[in-house]
């Protein structure tokens, strides 16, 4: 019977470290959005878009809306008395391109969710071609899943939606993580467009997505601010399922 050659200490050195050598790299690319492992997934003719505010800084929005984007999601305001900062002259800038614009709201643990969609409503309004409110709840400073009540959460965001609805005749999307889908989202809110960020793996619910943020970490031409980075998102659906998003002005 031969004996099984044993593998030379230096041979096993060297394999260990191209494996450690290739892993890193591979993390160093996707850290630095050079290598965005989600856009495997993204079919050739996906309505793609991006979601900003002030930390984008002064944004070219000429330049910003010629890199094969079709829309983009403005933050405007936050809790009950905030105000994006760059709100209205993203929104004016952004109007004189040809993307398709949104407003967001970033949902805050602190404040009633009545006086949160009011504040949202004073300061957006309804304006022309402006795609359905978007509520943003996630995780947030010292909130995480074991300080916050889900059944309290939720019944404050029953309330954003009421007033949301009330005024402008239909009901928000819903942005969430997918730790803040598990903990407050799932199972409820199954006639709310959901938009759900996912920047590592394709996104594996139990329900349909309408909007998948799947990349933190891309790099576009346009803009100059503390965040060098720009969140994008791509739609479910085709051109005819993403004019069914847009609210109604009499």
């Amino acid at each position: 019977m031969k004996m099984r050659k044993r593998l030379k200490p230096r041979y096993f050195f060297i394999g260990a470290f191209l494996v450690f050598t290739l892993f890193f790299c591979s993390i160093y690319l996707i850290y630095t959005g050079l290598f965005i492992p989600n856009k495997l997934f993204l079919p050739r003719d996906a309505i793609i878009g991006c979601d900003v505010s002030h930390y984008q800084g002064e944004i070219q929005w000429e330049v910003l809306s010629a890199q094969k984007i079709s829309f983009a999601f403005i933050k405007a305001t936050e809790g009950s008395s905030h105000i994006d900062s760059k709100f209205e002259e993203n929104w004016n800038l952004a109007s004189e391109t040809n993307l398709y614009l949104g407003a967001y709201h970033f949902f805050s643990f602190e404040s009633p969710g009545s006086t949160q969609a009011e504040h949202f409503c004073e300061q957006v309004g309804k304006r022309e071609s402006m795609m359905l409110p978007v509520v943003d709840i996630e995780f947030y400073g010292s909130f995480h899943e074991k300080n916050t009540d889900p059944i309290e959460i939720r019944k404050q965001l029953d309330a954003f939606i009421q007033v949301i609805e009330k005024n402008y005749g239909t009901k928000p999307i819903i942005y969430t993580t997918k730790e803040g889908y598990r903990h407050f989202i799932k199972g409820y809110y199954l006639d709310c467009p959901l938009w759900i960020r996912s920047i590592l793996t394709y996104p594996s619910l139990d329900r349909t997505w309408t909007f998948w943020q799947y990349t933190s970490r891309e790099q576009l031409k346009g803009y100059e601010g503390e965040e060098t980075y720009i969140d994008m998102n791509v739609f479910h659906g085709d051109e005819e399922d993403f004019k069914e998003l847009f609210i109604q002005i009499p």
